[in-house]
């Protein structure tokens, strides 16, 4: 199989997705706990992305079809397409640093990562963390004291009455009156949560890398194969740095 960037594709199978080998796994540090959270950070955050898209699209159906009725009607719900918008940019990124790094901890729990790599990961995290956080701000007080303005029109006309009429249960005027979107800030609350989490036992685990040279667990450390492996490689590494047996001769034959 090929090898890119170190890595032996031969180890993506399918057999690792089962629970046994993902959780029953103790070899590697902080393994299951990074599945656990890592999963929790994906999931929250792609709910509330997806729920916070469905309204988004609502209200610039509702904009479109207002305008086609309207030419001259000036709809504005900028607010909430801008922070729908940008939610669902955090639940990408989160996805693409915390999938990947699952993945990568799934088919290769014991890679080597350089500093820099390591730092990549780490840098990508605490981004993730302090955009969420702005995002859930945002969506929060958006949510809470905004809603869609509807101008230069007469809003007594029956026809935009009716109109509204319709798109009212799934686009109301204030935002805080769509339960999707209240569940979709409440699912973005949870899962920024999730990813301070993450962030945290990313951190923890590389320092425990950069402490012990591998992700090995503490026990897998200390059993006899991974005892006898290292002092193996221990052993050749201090005869490799010996000096040839025999006489050395210096200068030059007469």
């Amino acid at each position: 199989m090929a090898v890119i960037w170190g890595l032996n594709l031969h180890d993506i199978q399918w057999y690792k997705f089962k629970s046994s080998y993902m959780f029953g796994n103790t070899d590697f540090h902080m393994r299951r706990t990074k599945f656990i959270i890592y999963q929790c950070a994906m999931i929250f955050l792609i709910v509330s992305e997806s729920l916070g898209t469905s309204v988004l699209s609502d209200y610039v159906d509702q904009q479109n079809a207002l305008e086609r009725q309207f030419p001259n009607i000036d709809v504005w719900n900028n607010d909430y397409v801008g922070i729908a918008s940008y939610n669902i940019f955090v639940g990408v990124f989160a996805a693409i640093v915390f999938g990947a790094a699952f993945f990568f901890d799934l088919f290769f729990p014991d890679r080597y990562e350089p500093r820099w790599v390591q730092n990549m990961w780490v840098g990508g995290a605490v981004f993730s963390s302090v955009a969420g956080l702005g995002d859930a701000l945002a969506y929060t007080v958006i949510l809470a004291l905004h809603g869609e303005k509807i101008g230069n029109i007469d809003l007594d006309d029956p026809t935009l009455r009716v109109l509204l009429a319709q798109e009212s249960g799934k686009t109301p005027m204030l935002y805080k009156n769509s339960g999707r979107a209240v569940a979709s800030v409440a699912f973005l609350w949870v899962g920024w949560a999730c990813t301070i989490a993450s962030t945290v036992v990313m951190i923890m685990f590389y320092r425990y890398y950069r402490n012990h040279g591998t992700a090995k667990s503490k026990h897998a450390r200390n059993s006899t194969d991974f005892t006898s492996s290292k002092g193996s490689i221990d052993a050749t590494e201090k005869l490799q740095s010996r000096p040839p047996l025999g006489p050395q001769v210096s200068g030059e034959v007469a």
